[in-house]
């Protein structure tokens, strides 16, 4: 090995974490592919629970770390207190004071909680990786882009459910879930002039049977989330001059809401899936085999 040689700097790529519940965790999988392929990452963004495994990546925390936290943070628990008020400012939006910052079906208690308790006062600014996570402007459906202040403030709004949680005041404007304005938000890679971009989103399962208004909603939900998903990336595809690599990992196995006691298999498959686009990431990177061996 010549040690007089120039250092080759590490090649790099910003990592996008689309919203799918706790199919984000697959991100983790991704990353840890890339860091064992000598591959950095510069920038994440994360959308929805994506937002979470972002964050876990930006504070680039060990895999074995993150699953722990990731257990104890993304649970049933923040849905385990219904808000009794919601369905009578339904009903009587007049006499119960009905507007969209009080709306919702599930108490945000348990989730601030967890949230608060888990990033603390920690900002996006301070984290050694940069992050971006994005949320839905209510007023007018636009993608909103949350840089700076602090992580859980940025989170709670990110995955603020319609219908399931209040959408969130932060910096003037009414938030709600980023899925809705974009499941996969690349845009925002684009706009940070990211030059190779490596993008996993991940498809909403359709309900297994539909008896109810709330798997109603879900199922209406995941053929919007679905279409403008295939529909943001048909457009990105076009109009954009970045090498945008995109991860749809499959699963075998149907992954819930909840399912954290699957992460380990859920990390696997976003493994699986850069597996797949390694060679081709590698080759967009210019690492060749003479280097790696270096």
């Amino acid at each position: 090995m010549n040690t007089n040689a120039a250092v080759r700097p590490q090649p790099k790529v910003t990592l996008v974490i689309g919203s799918g519940s706790v199919k984000c965790a697959a991100g983790l999988g991704v990353a840890k592919a890339l860091g064992e392929a000598g591959i950095g990452i510069e920038r994440v963004v994360g959308c929805s629970a994506g937002s979470i495994f972002g964050s876990m990546i930006a504070m680039q925390l060990p895999l074995e770390q993150a699953m722990r936290d990731a257990r104890s943070l993304w649970t049933s628990e923040i849905t385990s207190s219904k808000d009794r008020m919601a369905l009578l400012r339904v009903l009587a939006p007049k006499m119960f004071g009905f507007k969209p910052t009080n709306f919702g079906f599930r108490s945000d208690v348990p989730m601030m909680r967890l949230v608060n308790g888990y990033y603390k006062d920690l900002k996006l600014e301070d984290l050694p990786i940069p992050l971006h996570i994005t949320a839905t402007d209510l007023a007018n459906g636009d993608l909103v882009e949350i840089s700076s202040g602090r992580i859980a403030a940025a989170v709670r709004a990110s995955i603020a459910i319609p219908f399931a949680f209040t959408p969130v005041e932060l910096n003037g404007k009414t938030l709600i879930d980023g899925y809705l304005s974009d499941p996969l938000p690349v845009s925002v890679a684009i706009r940070h002039g990211a030059q190779v971009i490596v993008a996993i989103g991940f498809e909403s399962p359709d309900q297994e049977r539909i008896n109810g208004v709330g798997r109603f909603a879900f199922q209406i939900s995941a053929i919007m989330s679905n279409n403008l998903l295939k529909a943001r990336l048909a457009f990105n595809s076009v109009v954009h001059h970045s090498e945008l690599i995109t991860l749809i990992p499959e699963f075998e196995q149907r992954v819930k809401l909840f399912d954290i006691e699957k992460i380990g298999y859920i990390i696997e498959e976003g493994e699986r899936a850069a597996a797949k686009q390694m060679p081709y990431l590698k080759q967009v990177l210019g690492i060749t085999a003479a280097a790696e061996a270096a």
